[in-house]
């Protein structure tokens, strides 16, 4: 039987999502669709138990031989090519540091030896996927952005993350740009909305979307996003004129609110002469789910190994 299928993982904050694509169609099973929610905090040998028990409930809704592998969409830092966990000085899995997760999960599972394990960061995951079955799946030239927690993004060209060159920033992504008294993740992220409001009326708000519910009868909340878009806009555009972007797929909890900030945002990049195709993510949550199982295609895993040491 052809191996036709791959898993992919999609690691979060403090989940993991997962589920096996037929990788010749770009679809999702949906009834493999699986989801648990993870202590980051615990010790490695319960982390690694829980992803590998999710990825057991898929597993055992699909044919084995018809699977040819898993790829994970991690988050950094993270040695893309061997396996291994760098993440340190952050509040989520620094008991995973200096583990090989590869072989962890290998341990962990009922696989063949032949059985492929394949990692690549996130948020290239996530723009991978829209670039081969979501928003930007018809451009060539893309950048993908995530507004949530942090300020995630990538830049793909014909489904290949491009990180190195004259085209893109270095690392091939946008977050650690110095912007005004700090980079940009920091004013692009939930934690500046939380900031701001506080700062303009002492009230503490826990996200996006609570300061979204306000904005209808609330102007400081409705001034943030008005501002928020302006000056997301205005950040954005030299890089995608830069890179000659055909489209920006936009996604992320904030991305819920475009209606309040989308319209400013859109006018600033065109003052900016920046005329590039704005869409919101087609795939949500499914994007890197998407994207880390196209790591299983051999020709297009070929073609983006070269990148993920740079990831």
């Amino acid at each position: 039987m052809e191996r036709n299928l791959a898993i992919g993982a999609d690691i979060g904050g403090s989940h993991i999502s997962c589920a096996a694509v037929d990788l010749s169609t770009g679809k999702i099973l949906k009834e493999t669709l699986t989801g648990r929610e993870v202590n980051n905090q615990a010790q490695a040998r319960v982390i690694i138990e829980v992803w590998a028990s999710t990825l057991t409930e898929v597993l055992s809704k699909v044919p084995a031989e018809s699977v040819k592998g898993i790829g994970f969409a991690m988050p950094g830092p993270f040695d893309y090519v061997k396996g291994i966990s760098y993440i340190k000085g952050v509040t989520k899995y620094e008991n995973l540091y200096g583990i090989n997760i590869a072989d962890a999960i290998s341990s962990s599972l009922d696989i063949p030896d032949d059985f492929l394990i394949r990692f690549m960061n996130d948020a290239s995951s996530f723009a991978v996927g829209e670039a081969w079955a979501g928003s930007a799946a018809g451009s060539g030239r893309s950048l993908a952005i995530t507004l949530g927690t942090g300020f995630g993004s990538a830049f793909v060209s014909n489904r290949i993350p491009i990180v190195d060159g004259a085209e893109v920033p270095k690392l091939g992504c946008i977050y650690h740009i110095p912007y005004r008294d700090g980079i940009a993740d920091d004013y692009f992220s939930t934690r500046w909305f939380i900031g701001q409001y506080k700062d303009a009326t002492g009230k503490e708000i826990k996200g996006v979307k609570e300061l979204a519910d306000l904005a209808g009868t609330d102007k400081t909340a409705s001034d943030l996003f008005t501002d928020f878009g302006n000056r997301l806009g205005i950040f954005l555009a030299p890089f995608l004129l830069n890179f000659h972007a055909e489209i920006l797929v936009i996604g992320g909890n904030i991305s819920h609110a475009f209606n309040l900030f989308g319209k400013v945002f859109e006018e600033s990049l065109k003052r900016k002469k920046c005329n590039c195709k704005v869409a919101l993510s087609a795939l949500k949550e499914d994007a890197a789910i998407l994207g880390s199982a196209y790591l299983l295609d051999d020709e297009f895993y070929k073609s983006v190994q070269h990148a993920l040491p740079l990831m």
